[in-house]
């Protein structure tokens, strides 16, 4: 690990003016479970470290009539804990008891989850974002099991590893970011993430001198689950997870269908969505709706295998959601 300066400010205006005007010069320290380890294996070497960790008011969470508002330096665990949003959005709740490690549940925070960079090999053993050894990416021939099958047209083929991106995409969850001298601004959680077409870009809309500083779940009373299918039940990443909200009363509206682990961004799928929306969900329902989230996949040479997941995981989604009770 080479040498960097590290700061701990405790406000957040401080904190942001600490931050470089380009990425790679600083990085950002929430939770720890993802940058220690980067740190350590170079693929990151900053010149300094900000941990945002003493800065009281980006944690905790407040559940209101109209919404639940979330701390980005919230625990994972406290989200896991907290009655309020397990009763509303067991898809969160879901979502973070498959992450699998108590070690990384109660050290890990909201806003690193979010802003998790890729578990891709190629990326962590040091080919760069993109995998790529000079100028040709690695992936399309080579071992891409656990590789995108949507969104893979290139040049990023690696999957999102965010656990939260999904449910909160699914429940129309709003973000806020603040820059410099205060400035704020908010961003639908589906427009947060993004596909970077170079290996200098990041995979969210945050700018080298911002922070992600609060998540804002409305309360739309919207049934809701998450479904992952995984290789084992300990610490690991799933092979595919899918998210789904909907309204329990034929024809309200509001259904969403998002895919994690399967493109470079939680994959939302408004076709799927579609033939949800409005309808009472049941088996043969669910099923139909899971053949539509595969029409657009576009499988590598060896992940065909995640198609059948996808579906396997929509389906099961749609009726764990099904099954609950209204309030």
């Amino acid at each position: 690990m080479n040498s960097f300066e590290y700061a701990s400010p405790t406000d957040l205006e401080t904190a942001i003016g600490l931050l470089g005007a380009r990425f790679g010069e600083t990085e950002i320290l929430a939770g720890g479970t993802d940058l220690v380890t980067s740190l350590k294996q170079g693929i990151v070497s900053p010149k300094r470290v900000v941990s945002l960790k003493g800065i009281e008011n980006l944690k905790g969470i407040e559940a209101g009539a109209d919404a639940v508002q979330i701390g980005a330096m919230t625990p994972l665990v406290d989200l896991l804990e907290n009655a309020s949003v397990r009763k509303s959005f067991p898809s969160i709740t879901a979502a973070i008891e498959g992450i699998g490690s108590p070690q990384i549940i109660a050290m890990g925070t909201v806003g690193g989850d979010l802003c998790q960079r890729p578990r891709c090999w190629y990326y962590r053993q040091g080919f760069g974002l993109l995998g790529q050894l000079d100028g040709e990416s690695l992936i399309p021939q080579g071992d891409n099991r656990y590789h995108a099958i949507f969104g893979n047209s290139g040049p990023a083929y690696f999957v999102s590893a965010s656990s939260l991106g999904p449910p909160l995409i699914a429940l129309g969850a709003t973000l806020e970011i603040t820059g410099a001298k205060g400035k704020t601004r908010k961003v639908a959680a589906a427009e947060f993430f993004r596909t970077p077409k170079s290996a200098d870009e990041r995979e969210n809309v945050l700018a080298a001198n911002e922070v992600l500083t609060r998540i804002s779940i409305p309360a739309r009373g919207l049934a809701n689950a998450t479904y992952e299918v995984r290789q084992r039940e300990g610490l690991d990443w799933p092979l595919v997870t899918a998210s789904v909200a909907f309204s329990r009363k034929a024809g309200a509206g509001r259904a969403s269908v998002v895919l994690g682990h399967v493109a470079p961004t939680p994959w939302n799928v408004p076709e799927a969505a579609a033939l949800l929306d409005g309808k009472s969900a049941n088996e043969e329902l669910a099923a139909r709706v899971a053949e539509a989230a595969v029409h657009s996949a576009r499988p590598l040479s060896k992940n065909a295998y995640k198609v059948r997941l996808v579906k396997t995981a929509v389906k099961r989604a749609i009726l764990a959601a099904a099954e609950q009770r209204e309030g």
